[in-house]
């Protein structure tokens, strides 16, 4: 009981996916349920203002991904943006995973890690399956160059 309780409270306290789909294209008709697709999503770093990444990724369709019990390939690709001015509301940790998206009815997950290269004044973002693909997670890497006017404020 303690245990389950234990992975309840670890899945409650990671962040919201807070992915805003901004557009899709069909990749493989389906006679019956949704074609299969990539989806464009954007996500809004929730802890720098002014930063938006941009994630595609596939979507399975036909009757399991209409249902939503398909489970969706690990492969996603990541841009992140300057679309506003930067601003930190608080100090950033080194490492944090800032978004997370369920991508199986029950294990897989799309995780999304903001790095800060403090040196070059830059934030990393690196996006990954936490399911395993022959021996590795695939993965994709982007990164935003802050002005060197302003210094990322950093958690230590």
């Amino acid at each position: 009981m303690a245990a389950g309780l234990g992975l309840s409270l670890v899945l409650v306290s990671l962040p919201p996916a807070l992915a805003e789909q901004i557009g899709e294209v069909d990749t493989a008709f389906k006679l019956i349920g949704p074609n299969h697709k990539v989806v464009i999503e954007a996500y809004d770093d929730p802890g720098v203002t002014g930063i938006t990444c941009y994630v595609s990724r596939a979507k399975t369709g036909g009757i399991s991904g209409g249902l939503g019990l398909a489970e969706d390939k690990a492969e996603a690709s990541i841009a992140c943006r300057q679309v506003g001015p930067i601003a930190f509301p608080q100090p950033l940790p080194l490492r944090q995973e800032v978004f997370n998206e369920r991508m199986s009815i029950l294990f897989k997950r799309l995780r999304i890690v903001r790095v800060v290269d403090a040196k070059r004044n830059a934030l990393v973002y690196l996006t990954y399956s936490d399911r395993l693909i022959e021996g590795s997670p695939m993965n994709s890497i982007t990164a935003v160059a802050v002005d060197r006017s302003t210094a990322i404020p950093v958690k230590r």
